[in-house]
């Protein structure tokens, strides 16, 4: 698999949102008529018609009564997976749940695996253009059940994390979060190791990035940036990202000293 930006919306998004706006436009219902009926905007009523949005379970079914579809159009909510997270990053997810081994580093944020519910929701409530409810909901949902890799898979996966001083240090992270960490970092596992400011080289300040291995082996890199992520197979950039978080690894603290210095935060905490 090469490199790809996940930037095309799901197949089934278009195709259901393409069969609304036929629907609508066959039973002479305007846009802004199925948004005050569904109690959406009609901006957002086009973005899921143009399939950018996925269309909600609420719209489908009151426009399937509107434009009198007879169930043609609430037979799409089979066919959506809720939105449990953004459209870039749902290959790498299906990696994710294949993997074996696991190795990261996060330089901004704790991560997705190792975050508490709190956190979660202070990161994705906060995001710019903002979310809906629903969907925030659903995001928040779809982090949690993506902690399962950690303790529900026989044979375990094994583990790596490798967090920045900087992530620890962030306003959303509370005596909670920082408590779960040391939780988490005691099972058999999981490695987590910390990467203290006065360490940091060159490497470490290039963003976050994740290395996966499955059980036939293969290999993926994923690196993300602020608008676009890459998930790829290509042995150089895998390579690329395995010397890199060597490096990285190298210069961090040890498990014991990791543990030992996120102790010393919850003391200060308290």
């Amino acid at each position: 698999m090469s490199g790809s930006n996940n930037s095309q919306p799901p197949v089934a998004w278009r195709y259901s949102g393409n069969q609304m706006k036929r629907w609508r436009t066959k039973a002479n219902i305007s846009r802004e008529q199925l948004a005050e009926a569904a109690n959406y905007s009609p901006d957002t009523i086009k973005s899921m018609e143009q399939g950018v949005r996925m269309p909600t379970p609420r719209v489908l079914d009151v426009a399937d009564e509107l434009c009198r579809a007879e169930g043609l159009l609430s037979a799409a909510k089979d066919y959506l997976q809720r939105e449990k997270f953004p459209a870039r990053a749902q290959d790498f997810m299906e990696r994710e749940r294949e993997a074996i081994g696991h190795w990261s580093y996060e330089f901004s944020l704790i991560p997705g695996l190792l975050q508490t519910k709190e956190y979660t929701r202070a990161l994705i409530e906060n995001r710019y253009p903002p979310l809906d409810e629903e969907t925030v909901e659903n995001r928040v949902a779809g982090r949690m059940e993506r902690q399962a890799i950690i303790t529900g898979r026989k044979p375990p996966v094994a583990l790596n994390f490798i967090i920045y001083e900087a992530a620890l240090r962030s306003p959303q992270v509370d005596v909670e979060q920082l408590r779960h960490l040391l939780e988490v970092c005691r099972l058999r596992n999981v490695v987590l190791q910390v990467l203290p400011f006065e360490r940091a080289i060159s490497d470490a300040l290039m963003g976050p990035m994740v290395l996966l291995e499955t059980r036939d082996h293969e290999r993926y890199a994923f690196t993300e940036g602020p608008f676009a992520s890459e998930l790829s197979a290509d042995p150089e950039v895998v390579s690329r990202v395995t010397g890199q978080l060597s490096m990285i690894r190298a210069q961090a603290l040890s498990p014991a000293e990791s543990a030992r210095f996120v102790e010393r935060m919850v003391d200060r905490h308290e």
